[in-house]
């Protein structure tokens, strides 16, 4: 009889769709009173990872859920606008994922705009006169192998400030982007799919992601045709050229890119692979396969976030060949909502 809980909760997984299951494994794995953990094993609630959560949950009509979490994000704030991840640092990176949970709930919460300034105005600090990213720590991107996810990853940082600048008629902060954005875009091997773990498939989606966001949807086709020339006929694509597993987030993360720039056949395909590796619980882990180097035991908050994402986009994918609009200014968010 102490199995009947355990069997009826696998039933009610069961009869949830895909989607459904991975807002199950959200809510499953959020710390009481506080955010969503980025790894399903730590005890503690990742400001970051329940950042860029919050606008995936509301458009997907968990505003109750999402309104708590954004709530405790200004709740850990501190009085130089930075938002400190899990270890204590406060990564400019960590900062501009709670900068997206801001944004998503600022129509229905005005008084986030003083902790959506703040969180701005550090990122803007950590923008170098020759627009290079900085950050006061990279100890939490260091890899098994002692390598470093790579610094491109910081593109991802710059969406969230120039949509920051639109909505609230910052100057500043959208000539921040600008004048980061063309730092990058001067690197020679910027959209290089490389054949190494510190730009694996997780870090390669966020920067093809945050170009085509940035409106540089000729350099995201550029690097996305890299990965797309190694994707499998079941829809995976292995996590950087030369290796047969698979990063889980990162198959999300650029079938994201797919829907975004309307080649939704790819990302159709890609879906469909991680709707056959999702576990029961809704989650998936970081890698797959043989061999499998990032998080092949761990189940990721962040890798449910891009799944998300993709369900929220699958729905609104363009015609081929044309970038879509946000789903949240189309106001198409998928499911119930739920206050």
């Amino acid at each position: 009889m102490a199995l009947l809980p355990d069997l009826v909760a696998r039933w009610r997984l069961r009869a949830k769709t895909p989607a459904e299951k991975a807002v199950q494994w959200v809510r499953d794995h959020r710390v009481p009173g506080a955010g969503v953990k980025g790894r399903a094993s730590l005890p503690m609630a990742s400001p970051e990872v329940t950042g860029y959560l919050i606008p995936s949950l509301y458009g997907l009509g968990e505003r109750g859920l999402a309104r708590e979490l954004v709530q405790w994000e200004v709740s850990v704030q501190r009085p130089d606008g930075a938002i400190p991840a899990v270890d204590g640092v406060p990564y400019t990176f960590d900062t501009a994922q709670v900068v997206r949970g801001f944004l998503a709930l600022l129509n229905e919460l005005p008084e986030l705009e003083g902790p959506l300034r703040r969180a701005c105005d550090f990122i803007v600090s950590q923008i170098a006169p020759d627009g290079t990213i900085l950050t006061p720590s990279l100890d939490m991107w260091q890899l098994s192998d002692g390598s470093v996810l790579s610094d491109y990853g910081h593109l991802y940082v710059l969406p969230p400030l120039l949509n920051a600048g639109r909505r609230l008629g910052v100057s500043r902060y959208m000539t921040a982007v600008e004048h980061a954005l063309d730092a990058f875009v001067r690197k020679p091997d910027l959209v290089v799919f490389k054949a190494e773990l510190a730009t694996l498939s997780h870090y390669f989606g966020y920067m093809m992601e945050a170009l085509a966001d940035l409106g540089r949807t000729d350099l995201a086709r550029e690097g996305l045709a890299q990965a797309a020339a190694l994707q499998r006929s079941d829809g995976a694509i292995p996590a950087y050229p030369g290796v047969d597993w698979v990063c889980a987030p990162g198959v999300a993360q650029l079938a994201l890119t797919w829907y975004k720039l309307g080649e939704r056949e790819r990302a159709d395909r890609a879906v469909a692979y991680l709707e056959r590796v999702q576990n029961p619980s809704g989650g998936f882990f970081g890698s797959y396969g043989r061999g499998a180097r990032y998080f092949p035991r761990e189940e990721l908050g962040w890798a449910v976030k891009f799944f998300l994402d993709c369900s929220l986009w699958r729905d609104l994918a363009p015609p081929a060949g044309r970038a879509a609009d946000h789903p949240h200014r189309r106001g198409a968010a998928g499911g119930a909502v739920r206050d």
